[in-house]
């Protein structure tokens, strides 16, 4: 029996957990906006070589297909994307991507309503279970959590002030992670739905379809930075010299982009991220169920654990139980439908 589908999905999961660890440490030094720019525009241009050196011509497709995989790719992966970087600052990549398992029972409940596709009993237990595994993990204090509730109490020996302070902070900034999670399993549930309406309505060649969700993704993005831009100068006209001495987002993200270690970075993460994950993403779903591509794509969280350790950080076992409780219920959700 030939295992291709299974090993491609748990490949994509390993890869698009490392590519997180990545882009959890560039988002230090570039804006969310920005760096899902930057690794989309990288990812186009390998999609691109890839379409020459295979020979593949831009395919028929109808108008009605070609609008929802462009939506898809606008919703999923122009939006979609730039808040799970964001929610990664916040969060970190172990708790961002856990946030991810949040996006299944969302594509199911969405299918449910605008597809006519029915969900029985086991179906709402498992998105239940992936609902408490996900709320487990992320409401976990991290040792960086507690780090700044010990600043607080000793800034509060000078006054109550800097511990109420410091403490509101971190839970603001906890808050803040699981909005934007929450936002981006909606995003790429959405996305997900689209791209599905679109297959179903057309025979698409999946690296096109990559090629075209990319596009629009990066094409909104560059349209939204280009207004920001207009707009900065537009409430500065009136002071130049401010403007100079304020250079925008864009432009220092640009100049950090331009660091050697730093470009290496973001072309290592969308080369191991996108380009790849989207292609044994795509392989997983050709080989096997999708119910089963979908559930081992959904086990990134579990990759992330070891490669937490290895970078040092501390998991506690409710993190590792929470990710077996989630994973649980995205399988519950799709094995027993």
């Amino acid at each position: 029996m030939s295992f291709q589908g299974e090993i491609a999905a748990l490949s994509a999961a390993c890869l698009w957990a490392i590519a997180s660890v990545v882009y959890g440490r560039l988002g230090e030094r570039i804006p969310p906006l920005q760096l899902n720019l930057l690794k989309g525009i990288v990812a186009i241009a390998l999609l691109l070589l890839t379409m020459v050196l295979s020979g593949e011509f831009f395919p028929s497709i109808a108008p009605i297909p070609l609008c929802l995989i462009l939506l898809s790719g606008i919703v999923g992966i122009g939006f979609g994307d730039t808040v799970f970087f964001a929610s990664i600052n916040s969060l970190g990549a172990r708790r961002a991507l856990l946030m991810g398992t949040l996006a299944p029972p969302m594509t199911a409940i969405g299918a449910m309503i605008f597809l006519q596709e029915q969900l029985n009993l086991s179906a709402w237990c498992g998105i239940l279970l992936t609902i408490l595994g996900v709320a487990w993990v992320v409401t976990e204090r991290t040792p960086e959590d507690r780090g700044r509730r010990g600043e607080g109490r000793q800034g509060g020996q000078g006054g109550q002030g800097g511990q109420g302070g410091l403490s509101s902070r971190a839970t603001t900034n906890l808050w803040r992670g699981i909005g934007f999670g929450v936002l981006a399993a909606v995003a790429n549930a959405l996305g997900a739905l689209f791209s599905r309406a679109a297959f179903a309505q057309s025979v698409m060649n999946p690296l096109w379809a990559a090629l075209l969700r990319l596009s629009a993704g990066v094409l909104i993005l560059l349209i939204f930075t280009s207004a920001k831009t207009v707009l900065k100068s537009l409430l500065y006209r009136q002071n130049l010299q401010r403007l100079l001495e304020s250079p925008s987002e864009n432009l220092i993200s640009i100049a950090e982009a331009r660091r050697s270690r730093v470009l290496i970075a973001i072309i290592f993460a969308a080369f191991c991220g996108t380009y790849l994950g989207i292609w044994l993403q795509q392989i997983a779903l050709k080989f096997t169920a999708a119910g089963v591509a979908s559930t081992l794509l959904q086990t990134s969280p579990v990759f992330v654990i070891p490669i937490g350790i290895w970078l040092g950080e501390k998991v506690t076992w409710r993190a590792i139980a929470g990710v077996i409780i989630a994973i649980a219920g995205v399988g519950l959700l799709f094995y027993l439908k």
